[in-house]
């Protein structure tokens, strides 16, 4: 997947603008857990070819075979695609993807159900797309018809998942496809990674269009995050008042407190973003992994159990990449009702179980010294101001041997009880695992 941060053009030299001095705040630091909802479209269809282990797709094939459901709108007008092959299947060569927009039926969303499953799960932020690349806007918007008030739902989506959220208790933000608008443009389908820079709207009269949506946003919502995907039009980042510069600008004048990503295309960011990566050692910039709870970030019915996170897995990934300096962005994609699927809401409710007893070992903490050991069994260090927490990856193993500089020290378990330290024949400091956490899928002891 692509990094954003070194994407910074047009030079525009002289006439470069001054961005925000902002810098990323300490309350995001702290959240270490978000939900992203790719909810769209695109959930009328659900539907992207399986991806995962003994599925082997060649690198000019990946467009065409593309993993997210939510990239539909592209992949479905690539001839013999599969997904243009599922598409005449099912809906038959005269319906359109846009004519989708008038089957898609979400009258079983109910916001505050949704959220408390969010909560319920761990959630710290809420960020629900609110356009995408297909370019159906969520809310009731004034600049265009294409959006969830006057076709299919016929209801402000993202008012709901943002009073649903405040009323929770957690920070909203939005996610808004800035630079790509499949809706407002006429260019081919995008098959490479150079297409996505390529077949794109640069043009002015559509940097204002962009501008004017995330003005919408902005004044609507407040929103604690600002989540800009695939760049911003080039023809919105010189110096007037309806490009980037003074957006962003505008945006930290009434979010003093607000963050956002990497993905503008300027010279200025907030945290960086990694997209389904595994990042190896610590990062010193504050950073966002992101990914679905499957192969794809919109919701995909050809997926099964076999293609997404388990509990156990989704809690490890949570506390490697705690461990690293970032935070998690995990994503649930509802079906077209509403509703999250049960796959996603199994692990949703293991994870928040697991926080509800480990919580303090993940919010509020900062890397150690290192992120774990190269050798032995695995482990990730968390510190705060309790003490550096030792989080073990396989407790079945039934011990835990702390490091050379954390010896002497106490040590407890996450319910309260000390843990017993015992002397291997090297000298390490080893401790017994309760029998009752080897099942847990980590288990942690605080060292004060």
């Amino acid at each position: 997947m692509l990094n954003f941060e070194t994407r910074t053009g047009p030079d525009l030299g002289s006439g470069a603008p001054a961005y925000p001095a902002n810098g990323v705040p300490e309350w995001y630091r702290d959240a270490k857990l978000g939900f992203f909802v790719h909810w769209g479209l695109y959930s009328v269809p659900a539907w992207a070819v399986q991806h995962g282990e003994g599925v082997n797709i060649p690198a000019e094939d990946a467009y065409a075979w593309h993993q997210y459901a939510e990239w539909y709108a592209n992949t479905v007008r690539i001839a013999g695609s599969p997904t243009w092959e599922h598409h005449q299947q099912v809906y038959g060569p005269g319906t359109s993807y846009e004519d989708l927009a008038d089957q898609w039926d979400a009258s079983s969303f109910d916001a505050d159900a949704f959220v408390g499953e969010l909560m319920g799960a761990g959630a710290k932020y809420v960020i629900p797309t609110t356009k995408h690349h297909e370019g159906f806007c969520l809310w009731n918007t004034g600049t265009t018809s294409f959006n969830s008030v006057a076709r299919g739902p016929r209801r402000d989506l993202i008012g709901e998942f943002h009073d649903a959220v405040r009323r929770a208790g957690a920070r909203f933000g939005v996610y808004y496809s800035g630079a790509l608008d499949w809706h407002v443009s006429d260019f081919p389908p995008i098959e490479s990674d150079t297409d996505l820079f390529r077949f794109r709207r640069n043009d002015e009269h559509f940097a204002r269009y962009a501008a004017a949506q995330l003005e919408e946003l902005v004044q609507r919502f407040s929103p604690d995050v600002l989540w800009n995907d695939i760049e911003w039009p080039d023809g919105g980042k010189g110096g007037e008042d309806f490009a980037v510069a003074s957006l962003l600008a505008r945006y930290f004048g009434a979010v003093p407190d607000g963050v956002i990503n990497d993905r503008w295309g300027v010279p200025y960011h907030g945290f960086l973003t990694r997209e389904y990566r595994d990042i190896p050692d610590i990062l010193d910039a504050p950073w966002e992994s992101t990914r679905g709870l499957g192969y794809s970030f919109g919701f995909n019915r050809a997926e099964d159990e076999r293609h997404s996170l388990s509990g156990a897995e989704l809690i490890r990934m949570l506390v490697d990449v705690v461990s690293k300096n970032g935070n998690l962005l995990i994503n649930v994609g509802p079906a077209a009702d509403g509703t999250i699927p049960e796959l996603q809401l199994a692990a949703m409710r293991a994870m928040g179980s697991w926080l509800r007893e480990n919580g303090s070992a993940v919010y509020g903490t900062r890397p150690w010294i290192r992120f774990g050991e190269p050798v032995g069994a695995p482990v990730r260090y968390t510190s705060s101001a309790e003490g550096v927490h030792v989080h073990a990856l396989d407790p079945a193993v039934g011990e835990l041997v702390l490091p050379h500089e954390l010896t002497g020290r106490a040590a407890r378990w996450a319910d309260g009880s000390d843990a017993q330290a015992e002397a291997s024949a090297d000298g390490a400091r080893v401790l017994r695992i309760p029998d009752a956490l080897r099942a847990a899928p980590v288990a942690v002891a605080t060292v004060a």
